[in-house]
C-alpha cells in the first residue's frame, strides 16, 4: 500500500484565545484531487497554511510525503519545499518579470541546470498550460485566465509530487473557470501529483474532486467523495450546497458585552454603580 501523501492528525490551532482549528484530521493520497471547502472563516486559510508549513500547530501533527514538517531539521523542510508547488489565488507573478522569467524562477534558485535547460524546460511548461509563446509578455498584459494558467506553469516547474492551488477558478468568467478545472485535471493525470484545491466554487469542487474535507467553525464536518457529499442530509452541508444562511442565535447579555465591552460594562453597572440606582 503506497504512503499517503498528506497526513494529518488532531490539528488544533489558536489565535490568541480563540480556537481555530479543532482537532482537525484528513490524509491525501497519491494521485488525488482534494479539495477543501467551507464557509467564510471555517478555517480554510489557515489549513492551507499548515499545509504549506507557514504556521506552527498548537497541537497535533502534519506529515508531508512521509515526514512531519515540524519535526524536521529546516535545511529538510526546504528539500521538502521543492517537492510542492503552489498557485496562489492572484496568480502572485513578479511584475517586474516576464512571464517566462517568472516560471523559470524556481529553477534558478533551486536547480543546478544551464540557461539553455532552464529554458526549454521554461517553454515546455507553458506548452502544458496553452501558453507557449507567451513567454516574453510582462503579467500586465495578461488577461485573467492567462495569469491563472502561469501561474500555475510556475507551480508546476519543479515537477512536484503535491501541489497546493488556492482558488484557481477565482474571479474567472464560467467557460474559463471551467477550463482551469479541465487544466488541473489534465496535469493529475499527466504528472501523477496529488493536488490540494482550496475553493468555494462549488462547481469546481464537484467537478475535479476525488474527494472533499467541509470545514465548517474550524471543525471537518464532512470527509467523503463527491456523491456522498451531494447526498448528505447534514443540514449545514446543505445550507452551505445551496447558499442558504443560517440564522444565528442571538444572546442579548453576550450582544451588549461585546458592543460596550466587558471592562466599560463592569464600571457602568457592576455593584457601586448599582448603589446609586
Amino acid at each position: 500500500m503506497s504512503q499517503s501523501s498528506i497526513v494529518v492528525e488532531n490539528l488544533n490551532t489558536f489565535y490568541g484565545s480563540r480556537h481555530i482549528l479543532k482537532n482537525v484530521s484528513l490524509t491525501v493520497e497519491p494521485g488525488e484531487i482534494f479539495i477543501i471547502m467551507g464557509g467564510s472563516g471555517s478555517g480554510k486559510t489557515t489549513l492551507l497554511n499548515h499545509l504549506l508549513g507557514l504556521l506552527i500547530p498548537t497541537s497535533g501533527t502534519i506529515r508531508i510525503l512521509g515526514k512531519d514538517i515540524h519535526a524536521v531539521s529546516a535545511l529538510e523542510r526546504q528539500a521538502l519545499r521543492t517537492r510542492m508547488g503552489v498557485a496562489f489565488q492572484s496568480g502572485a507573478l513578479f511584475s517586474s518579470m516576464s512571464v517566462g522569467e517568472n516560471i523559470a524562477l524556481p529553477l534558478r534558485e533551486h536547480a543546478e541546470l544551464d540557461e539553455t535547460t532552464i529554458g526549454i524546460v521554461t517553454r515546455l511548461k507553458l506548452e502544458v498550460v496553452s501558453l507557449a509563446g507567451f513567454e516574453n509578455l510582462m503579467p500586465a498584459e495578461l488577461s485573467g485566465g492567462m495569469i491563472k494558467r502561469a501561474a500555475l506553469a510556475r507551480a508546476i516547474v519543479m515537477d512536484p509530487r503535491l501541489l497546493f492551488c488556492d482558488e484557481p477558478s477565482a474571479g474567472l468568467d464560467p467557460v474559463v473557470a471551467s477550463s482551469i478545472d479541465d487544466l488541473i485535471l489534465r496535469l493529475r493525470d499527466a504528472m501523477g501529483m496529488s493536488i490540494v484545491v482550496v475553493t468555494h466554487d462549488l462547481d469546481s469542487a464537484f467537478k475535479i474532486a476525488d474527494r472533499i474535507c467541509v470545514l465548517d467553525k474550524g471543525e471537518v464536518l464532512a470527509l467523503d467523495t463527491v456523491d456522498a457529499i451531494r447526498r448528505s442530509d447534514n443540514e449545514r452541508i446543505q445550507n452551505l450546497l445551496n447558499r442558504r444562511t443560517e440564522e444565528a442565535e442571538v444572546d442579548p447579555d453576550a450582544y451588549l458585552r461585546r458592543l460596550m465591552g466587558e471592562k466599560e460594562r463592569s464600571t457602568r453597572f457592576g455593584p457601586q454603580a448599582r448603589k446609586g440606582l
